[in-house]
């Protein structure tokens, strides 16, 4: 047993891994009863567990695959997004649980798009959210590239056989159980992915491996280059400025109540039970933050040329014995699929809930009795998250050589600044309204599309300051968090002014939404 290579130990541990995924998924489709269970499992768990869900599902592949690589790259200035990351994903919560929680408890909502479409009285504002949620096909995209890259080097797997495995497991344990099994199976991922988070910090903190301990590891890196131990990098796009540091909080805020996330509010037992829920679920995203801590240590044990996707992963195989090393590694694949089946279940809503419950139905199927149309949005559902778990993974097979967190920003950053007007500030503001929020979502994501993809040229424009303005947003435009704060700022500010010169939501409605605060004079 003891001369066992990795490829053996790694291919016993994911044998118990998927076991133990697909009985949870088993056990979440005993839950199951109706489409609202597939859909939310709404007040079915309490705060520890649920905790462990939420934290494992806003960190992705990207957290454990992309985000080491950005500190293999970028050295110390990462760790901006080591604590700023956190902070910003559960300060959007804050601001956020408890109208929406609550709203969509009272409208019985079970997506964001169905909660925003609830929250305006506006078809036409859940279609355009839930139309920007497919771009959430590129994040679920994302989580399988990094599990494909886990598996290649794990168990030794032609790539096409990895992104197979990688999609089979989570189809069949998802279309089981829905968020159920996303919930579940979550909850237990996030412990694993929260202990390898602690390691990973230990190792950092007695800078395991490096000679000289972390006064070593700050030496070594400093001999490398002396931006890899800046409080910035001038060399790296993104912690170039100190408005880079400002962008990643930014940037982060509307994380937390993106679809795959925010649904998973529905499902604390007790509204009593968010504060203890937030506090452990905060906790527990500090925590998953430190894993940027692993991509620095790599850059001074593993040398340059190392792919930063998979800096982590040798990490672990260059310092631990081998049966270990792929332990961890299911600890890093366990992020991956934690993320993506949280995806899975919200895309699958997008299609079956926003767009045939809510959309189709009421236009050309009003024959159908409330039972039928139960039965058939969950079969929609199912077939749904099939049809989604195809498209995504021919995607990724498309973006194999890309950086996982672009591909994964490109399906957060876009959303993220569209929805920072309509979600987040009218979750704080009774006073967003219908076209206010309608403004917002557009123009938010519009200038993310614009930033990110350099669409202005600064040739355009002859010497001065909008000559400047336009080479500014050149150089920001590989920065995806960024692009995403800029959109979110904009998408704010004319969800105010459009707000302030349009009609109010009607009271009656907007004191169900807010019920413990006066009307504003």
């Amino acid at each position: 047993m003891g001369g066992w290579d990795l490829t053996t130990w790694s291919w016993i541990f994911l044998f118990a891994y998927i076991m133990m995924m697909l009985a949870f998924g088993w056990l979440g489709q005993r839950k199951v009863a109706n489409a609202d269970d597939f859909a939310t499992a709404r007040n079915a768990y309490g705060p520890l567990f649920l905790a462990f869900a939420f934290a494992a599902t806003t960190a992705s592949g990207a957290t454990f695959v992309g985000f080491p690589g950005i500190g293999y790259d970028a050295g110390m200035a990462a760790l901006w997004s080591v604590f700023l990351y956190p902070i910003g994903v559960y300060l959007g919560v804050l601001l956020c649980l408890h109208l929406v929680s609550n709203s969509g408890h009272e409208f019985g909502t079970r997506s964001i798009p169905e909660y925003l479409g609830a929250r305006y009285q506006s078809d036409l504002i859940r279609i355009l959210v839930s139309l920007f949620s497919l771009s959430l096909f590129f994040y679920l995209a994302g989580q399988l590239v990094s599990g494909l890259v886990m598996f290649e080097i794990m168990l030794g797997v032609p790539p096409g056989v990895a992104l197979g495995v990688t999609a089979g497991v989570l189809l069949i344990y998802v279309v089981m159980g829905g968020a159920h099994a996303d919930i579940l199976t979550d909850g237990v991922q996030g412990f694993i992915m929260v202990a390898v988070a602690l390691l990973v910090t230990l190792m950092f903190l007695l800078g395991y491996g490096i000679e000289g301990g972390l006064g070593g590891m700050l030496d070594q890196l400093e001999a490398k280059d002396p931006n890899l131990v800046g409080w910035l990098n001038k060399e790296n796009v993104l912690y170039h400025s100190w408005w880079s540091v400002v962008a990643i909080l930014l940037a982060h805020i509307p994380l937390g109540m993106l679809p795959h996330i925010g649904n998973k509010l529905w499902a604390l037992k007790e509204p009593r039970q968010r504060k203890s829920f937030i506090r452990l679920a905060f906790t527990f995203g500090m925590i998953l933050g430190m894993l940027g801590l692993g991509g620095i240590m790599a850059r001074v044990i593993l040398g340059e040329g190392v792919n930063g996707n998979q800096a982590l992963a040798l990490l672990f195989i260059e310092l631990f014995p081998t049966w270990f090393a792929a332990l961890l590694g299911v600890g890093i694949l366990a992020a991956v699929m934690s993320t993506a089946d949280g995806l899975v279940v919200s895309s699958s809503q997008i299609v079956a809930n926003d767009l045939y419950r809510l959309s189709f139905v009421p236009r050309f199927r009003q024959d159908l009795s409330e039972r039928e149309i139960e039965q058939r949005t969950l079969r929609i559902s199912r077939v749904a998250t099939v049809v989604i778990m195809v498209l995504c993974t021919a995607l990724a097979w498309s973006m194999l050589d890309m950086n996982v967190t672009i591909i994964v920003w490109i399906g957060t950053g876009c959303m993220m600044a569209a929805f920072a007007g309509p979600l987040i500030l009218g979750a704080i503001w009774r006073g967003v309204t219908r076209a206010g929020a309608f403004a917002g979502l557009l123009s938010g994501g519009l200038v993310f599309i614009i930033t990110f993809n350099a669409l202005i040229d600064p040739s355009w424009f002859a010497p001065g300051i909008l000559q400047q303005a336009a080479q500014w947003l050149a150089v920001e435009s590989p920065n995806p968090w960024s692009c995403a704060a800029m959109g979110e700022l904009v998408s704010v500010s004319v969800t105010v002014l459009v707000s302030k010169l349009t009609r109010a939501l009607p009271q009656d409605h907007v004191a169900r939404l807010f019920p413990q605060t006066q009307p504003q004079p």
